[in-house]
C-alpha cells in the first residue's frame, strides 16, 4: 500500500501546484524583464509599472519581481524580443499569438510545430491581424469582428490554444471566435 498517506497526496497536489506557480512566474519575468529593458529600469515608466501590477494580481512574490527589474538593467541583460504571429484556426477564426523570447527561430519553429499537430499553419503578417485593434503598445489585442464556431470547432480551438499557453515563449493569445 505504498503511496497512499496522506503524506503522498499533499507532496503530488502541492507539486502541480507549484509547476504552474513556476510556469505562470517565469512569463511574467520575461515580460518584466523586456519592459525594464525598455525602460531602463524606471518603475514609474507606464510599461513596466503595468507588468508589474499583472505579475502581482497573480501573486508573484517580490523578490522575483525585484531581480526581473534587475535583470532587464544589467550589463548581462538578454535581449528578448517581442513577436507576434497569426494564424487562422478552426473554423476560419482568426488567432493572434504574442511571444517573448531571446531566440526567434526557435519560438517560431515551436509554434508553427504546435498549430501543425493541430492542422494549421502559420499566416502572413498581417492577415489576421486586420480582424483585430490594439489601442498602444502595451494593450490587448481587441477582436473587431467575431466568427461563430460550432461545437465541436470550440473544442479544437480551446485545445489549441491550451497548448500554445503551454510553451514558454508565448505570452497571450487572442482569437476572434465566439
Amino acid at each position: 500500500m505504498s503511496g497512499h498517506n496522506k503524506w503522498s497526496k499533499i507532496k503530488r497536489q502541492k507539486a502541480g501546484t507549484d509547476a504552474a506557480k513556476s510556469k505562470i512566474f517565469s512569463k511574467f519575468a520575461k515580460l518584466i524583464t523586456t519592459a525594464s529593458k525598455e525602460a531602463k529600469g524606471d518603475i514609474t515608466s507606464p510599461s513596466l509599472r503595468a507588468a508589474i501590477e499583472k505579475a502581482q494580481e497573480f501573486n508573484m512574490p517580490r523578490e522575483n519581481i525585484e531581480r526581473a527589474v534587475k535583470k532587464g538593467t544589467g550589463s548581462e541583460a538578454e535581449s528578448m524580443e517581442a513577436i507576434t504571429y497569426e494564424s487562422y484556426g478552426p473554423g476560419g477564426c482568426a488567432l493572434v499569438i504574442d511571444a517573448l523570447t531571446t531566440n526567434r527561430n526557435k519560438a517560431a519553429q515551436e509554434i508553427k510545430f504546435i498549430l501543425s499537430k493541430h492542422g494549421f499553419a502559420l499566416a502572413a503578417p498581417g492577415s489576421a491581424t486586420w480582424a483585430f485593434t490594439k489601442e498602444s503598445a502595451g494593450a490587448d489585442w481587441q477582436p473587431t469582428m467575431t466568427v461563430p464556431l460550432s461545437e465541436a470547432d470550440s473544442e479544437i480551438l480551446g485545445k489549441l490554444i491550451e497548448e500554445l499557453e503551454d510553451n514558454d515563449e508565448v505570452q497571450d493569445v487572442y482569437t476572434n471566435a465566439e
